[in-house]
């Protein structure tokens, strides 16, 4: 995928050494805020007079901005530098953070949550493309291990911080909350972030030749699809997991959250055992890879007899957790080989990855909703993501010649 069109030439510095809790924490600002809302969707749908729907769309159209924005802030961070943009992407975020905590009516909540999902995004992006600058080969996929075992604290902890503040201080200070969280990270990058990656003299004809490119490359696009499909896909199950608790196996709401935190769990641990087995050396990243999202697959697969024939709360819990645990070792191994294709569009390639995952996650999310039986959605929609993770990524691996 090196193509001479991908970028003009690039005068970059050496690569700066940059420590990994800051572009993890560059990453959790914008994931954190689409969860810790959550909780508080019927408290402020009772007093903006919204109906649910309206009040969904907080969330949804969070989701949206975080797929779409990643387009934007990949490639004019390989124009202009990492930091620069992840700066102003994070005054964005907490203006609209703030915006949001002041909104008169549910409209103004949700375009202020859309403009807020627009500034986050810039962290998730270039919080990636950062540990790719400064790192290569296994050393950077273990680096990608570590910052994902660290960002996943914020999904497995947001919504319970959520209840909590909504409960004693109100929704609005949820929002308040995370206009200062833009605010402190705009300082630690003011402060702590060096440039990382080289300023190209591109124009837009080029960057979007490299997007092009991007998409008209087998190798990217498998990679892309199935990272997602591999990892993303989990979103189908956190949509669903209420209804499939509390309606289907009689538990109560309060219970929920724990089942949840098992997934998280499981994305933990195979952060910890990707960084492991990379370190040791003994097998190759591309085939650890496919065997981990074949572990998915499988705990997708029980999960699956177990909606056909004998559902019950342990063997959801332990399906889905089997299914996390191998997208905590897939995940970084994917993105890694992704943005490493080409070095020069690290950013864009970033970008698109990103997006691709966000648009996964929602396709899933929305599937999981039809028909009237939501484990057994769940669980075609989990097995069928994880068949077609392992297919493209196969597919893309034999394009770079290493299966």
């Amino acid at each position: 995928m090196s193509s001479p069109d991908l970028a003009l030439p690039a005068t970059a510095p050496a690569p700066a050494r940059v420590p990994l809790w800051l572009p993890a924490l560059f990453t959790l600002a914008g994931t954190m805020a689409m969860h810790i809302f959550v909780p508080a969707l019927p408290r402020a749908a009772a007093e903006l007079f919204a109906t649910p729907g309206e009040m969904q769309l907080t969330v949804s159209l969070y989701l949206l901005g975080m797929a779409v924005g990643q387009l934007v802030y990949g490639p004019l961070s390989d124009r202009y530098g990492r930091r620069p943009v992840l700066m102003g992407g994070l005054v964005l975020y907490t203006l609209a953070g703030l915006g949001a905590a002041l909104a008169p009516s549910a409209g103004s909540l949700i375009a202020a949550r859309l403009l807020q999902a627009l500034g986050g995004c810039a962290g998730l992006v270039l919080g990636r493309a950062i540990v790719r600058d400064s790192t290569e080969g296994s050393e950077a996929a273990r680096r990608m291990a570590l910052m994902n075992l660290l960002i996943t604290i914020g999904p497995g902890l947001a919504p319970i911080v959520g209840a909590f503040m909504n409960a004693h201080l109100g929704w609005r200070s949820i929002l308040f909350l995370l206009s200062g969280v833009g605010v402190v990270t705009f300082l630690f990058a003011w402060r702590l972030l060096p440039e990382t990656g080289p300023r190209q003299v591109v124009n837009r004809a080029v960057l979007a030749r490299n997007y092009v490119a991007l998409l008209r490359s087998p190798a990217f696009l498998g990679l892309a699809l199935g990272g997602s499909c591999a990892t993303t896909a989990m979103y189908a199950f956190v949509a669903a997991a209420p209804f499939i608790f509390t309606t289907q196996l009689g538990r109560p709401a309060t219970e929920v959250g724990f089942y949840l935190c098992t997934l998280v769990s499981g994305v933990w641990i195979g952060s910890i055992l990707a960084r492991h087995l990379l370190g040791r050396g003994r097998i190759a990243n591309h085939r650890l890879m496919l065997w981990a999202n074949f572990t998915s697959f499988l705990g997708a697969l029980a999960f699956l007899a177990g909606a056909l024939f004998a559902l019950s709360v342990p063997l959801v819990v332990a399906a889905t957790f089997v299914f996390a645990t191998g997208a905590g070792i897939a995940s970084p191994l994917a993105l890694t080989m992704a943005v490493s294709l080409n070095p020069k569009v690290i950013g864009s390639a970033s970008g698109l990855y990103g997006f691709s995952q966000m648009a996964v996650g929602g396709i899933c999310t929305a599937l999981v909703g039809l028909g009237h039986d939501p484990a057994l959605a769940t669980a075609l929609v989990l097995s069928g993501a994880g068949l077609t993770a392992q297919l493209s990524l196969r597919a893309a691996l034999r394009r770079v010649g290493r299966v």
